[in-house]
């Protein structure tokens, strides 16, 4: 592999999905503590979700937590319970071109606006015959960092 044009900074979130979100939430608020700090439903990607956090400033986590709309259709995001993980990365276009290069696999849809208004995009679970490297089961969601975040973890490197 070539060089890399670009940087992963740390963990932005995790996604985690149960068919009620509300014994999510007494989990992840009322029993461990972390922080509400909105919602996000989508009936295109059948979620219905809470986003609590943890930590502060530039180095605050999100914790999705997420129901699926109509748990018969797909996306089943109960399904598996860690939905996925989200890192974020300092330019993001530029890993998406580079790791599409590499022979990454995205899942539909490119680059978007995510649940937390951040530019977005997906490593698809499994790679194939066209594009061999995916997450090896796990979702992976690429998250554009604001300059405040990459300031701080270049700042600390």
């Amino acid at each position: 592999m070539s060089e890399r044009p670009f940087s992963i900074l740390g963990l932005q979130q995790i996604a985690i999905g149960g068919l009620d979100k509300g014994a999510l939430r007494k989990l992840w608020v009322d029993t461990l503590g972390l922080h509400p700090h909105g919602n996000f439903r989508s009936e295109k990607e059948n979620v219905d979700e809470d986003i609590v956090t943890a930590g502060a400033g530039a180095f605050k986590v999100e914790v999705d937590l997420m129901q699926p709309i109509d748990p018969d259709k797909k996306p089943k995001v109960h399904e598996p319970a860690l939905n996925h993980i989200g890192l974020w990365v300092d330019d993001l276009k530029t890993a998406v071109d580079w790791l599409s290069e590499q022979g990454t696999r995205f899942t539909p849809g490119g680059i978007r606006k995510g649940a937390a208004g951040f530019d977005v995009c997906f490593i698809h679970p499994k790679g194939n015959a066209d594009a061999p490297i995916g997450g090896e089961g796990v979702l992976i969601e690429l998250v554009q960092a604001p300059q405040d975040v990459i300031d701080a973890f270049k700042k600390l490197a």
